[in-house]
C-alpha cells in the first residue's frame, strides 16, 4: 500500500488530507518510483485555493516533481531499470510514496547526487533555466532583476546566473533574506522598503534590466516592465499578489486580475520590450524539458548549481509546509518526505 496527498476541494490547507490507497498496474511505458521526497511549490497553494490552472478534478493528488528510486518499469521502458535513483515530473500527482508516471518524465540520476537535491530542482530550477537561457539566451554582460530573491526559483536564479558569469544582479526579498542573495553574488532590494525600479534604473544608467522575473503579477508586473530595458524580457511565472497570507480574498483578486489590461501590446511594442509567460506544468515539449534537466543535473555534479532546501516536512503536516510558503518564510525550497 502507498500513501498519497489529496486535495478534496479548493481552500485552505484544512481541505487536504493523507490517504492509503493501492498503486494501479504499470502501462508498458510506465514506471513506478518509490519517492522519498516531493516538492512544494507556489503553484501548489494556488492550485489549492482554486486559482490556477489547469488542475485535474478534485479529489486528485497534487504535485509538480518528486525524486527516489525506480521500483518497476513497463515492458517498453528502455534505460531505467530497478534501483536506479531518478528525479519525475509527472505534470501532477507527484505528492505521493508510490508515483507512476510516463518514462519519457523521469530523469535518472548520477550517482553522488542526493535525492533531497533532486527533489529541489525540477519545477524551481527548470523555471529559471527556461526563463533565462532558453527564452531569454542569457549573456554574461547582460543584467538581471529577480522578484522573489530568497524563494526556489529566487535563489535557482541567482546561482544560473553567477554560473553564466553575470554580474550585475538584483533580487528582492524581505530583509532577513538579504544573506543568502548576497552570498549568490546578488544585490539585495528590500521589497518592504525600497523602490526597485529607481534601484534598478539608477544602476543601469537609467537603462533597466536586461532580463526580469516577476512571480507577483497584478499592478506589480506593470511595475516590473518600467524596470526594463528597451529590448529586454519580463517574464511572469506566478499570481501570488492573489493569494497573500493563503486567503481566498475575492475582492482584492478580482482587483488583481482586472488589472491585466494594464499590459498594453501597443506600449510594449512602442518600448520594445518583451513580456512571456511562463508555466512548465503545461510545457509539452519534454524533450526540451528533459534536455534542460539534464544541463541542470551536470552543473550540481560539476559545483556549478547548490539547491537550497528551506525544510523537509512529512507529508502528513504538508498543511505546514503550505502555511510557510504562504507566508513568505521560507529561504529556497520547502520539501515533503514520505
Amino acid at each position: 500500500m502507498g500513501k498519497r496527498l489529496v486535495l478534496t476541494k479548493a481552500g485552505g490547507p484544512e481541505t487536504m488530507r493523507v490517504e492509503s490507497f493501492q498503486p494501479k498496474a504499470l502501462g508498458p511505458s510506465e514506471v513506478l518510483v518509490h519517492v522519498q521526497f516531493a516538492g512544494i511549490n507556489f503553484a501548489d497553494l494556488l492550485q489549492r485555493l482554486g486559482l490556477y490552472k489547469p488542475r485535474p478534478p478534485y479529489p486528485y493528488t497534487p504535485g509538480y516533481e518528486a525524486s527516489g528510486t525506480v521500483a518497476e518499469v513497463g515492458s517498453e521502458v528502455e534505460g531505467l531499470a530497478v534501483g536506479d535513483p531518478v528525479i519525475a515530473v509527472p505534470g501532477t500527482g507527484a505528492q505521493t510514496s508510490h508515483l507512476i508516471c510516463e518514462a519519457t518524465r523521469v530523469v535518472r540520476l548520477p550517482e553522488g547526487m542526493s535525492l533531497e537535491a533532486a527533489a529541489a530542482m525540477p519545477v524551481t530550477y527548470l523555471t529559471a533555466h527556461h526563463m533565462l537561457h532558453h527564452l531569454g539566451h542569457l549573456t554574461a554582460d547582460e543584467t538581471v532583476l529577480i522578484h522573489g530573491g530568497g524563494g526556489g526559483v529566487g535563489t535557482a536564479a541567482l546561482q544560473l546566473c553567477r554560473w553564466a558569469g553575470v554580474k550585475d544582479v538584483w533580487a528582492t526579498a524581505s530583509a532577513g533574506k538579504a544573506d543568502i542573495i548576497r552570498s549568490f553574488g546578488g544585490t539585495p532590494i528590500d521589497r518592504h522598503t525600497e523602490d526597485f525600479v529607481q534601484i534598478v534604473l539608477e544602476g543601469t544608467g537609467g537603462a533597466g534590466a536586461d532580463h526580469v522575473l516577476d512571480p507577483i503579477g497584478g499592478d506589480h508586473l506593470i511595475r516590473s516592465l518600467s524596470a526594463c530595458r528597451e529590448g529586454g524580457r519580463v517574464y511572469t511565472y506566478g499570481l501570488s499578489t492573489f493569494a497573500p497570507n493563503g486567503k481566498r480574498r475575492p475582492i482584492r483578486t478580482a482587483l488583481a486580475w482586472l488589472r491585466r489590461a494594464e499590459v498594453d501590446p501597443i506600449r510594449l511594442m512602442t518600448r520594445n520590450r518583451g513580456l512571456f509567460g511562463v508555466h512548465m506544468g503545461t510545457w509539452s515539449r519534454q524533450e526540451v524539458l528533459i534536455g534542460q534537466m539534464e544541463r541542470l543535473v551536470q552543473g550540481v555534479m560539476e559545483g556549478h548549481l547548490d539547491p537550497v532546501i528551506d525544510s523537509v516536512i512529512p507529508l502528513e503536516e504538508a498543511a505546514a509546509a503550505h502555511r510557510r510558503l504562504h507566508d513568505g518564510k521560507n529561504i529556497g525550497k520547502v520539501l515533503l518526505s514520505m
